[in-house]
């Protein structure tokens, strides 16, 4: 267990730290290394990595990620779970503003505006959700 949670803590170092991307290149390649090593089973982890390292990679030149699409992901998946009564796609649009932490800028604002917002969000969300 220490071998793989060091293995861990090398992997989270790497990308603290590395600041090119062939800096972090070679500093992958050598942890995946050691770590088909002692625990050939991450076999699957390394063609992961493999088949993405273009987009991984490209992470270490400007230090971006998605995770703020993906948190705006997970919500919206969490209020379609729990939206048993909403029928209204209005609604649903208008429930997930509020729950991405917009609720204290929206009270504020009239019923009229606040669909006029939805409206903007759908037109923008609408052609990458399916």
């Amino acid at each position: 267990m220490r071998t793989l949670y060091n293995l861990r803590v090398r992997f989270k170092a790497i990308f603290d730290t590395a600041s090119t991307r062939r800096q972090a290149a070679l500093a992958l390649t050598e942890l995946f290394m050691d770590a088909t090593d002692a625990f050939p089973d991450l076999d699957r982890f390394v063609c992961t990595y493999e088949q993405w390292q273009e987009q991984i990679l490209n992470y270490f030149e400007s230090g971006q990620t998605s995770g703020v699409v993906e948190g705006i992901n997970n919500k919206a998946r969490v209020v379609t779970k729990r939206a048993y009564g909403i029928k209204s796609a209005d609604t649903l649009w208008t429930r997930l503003i509020l729950d991405l932490n917009r609720a204290g800028d929206l009270v504020v604002q009239t019923v009229a505006t606040l669909r006029d917002l939805v409206r903007v969000f759908r037109a923008v969300f609408s052609t990458v959700c399916t």
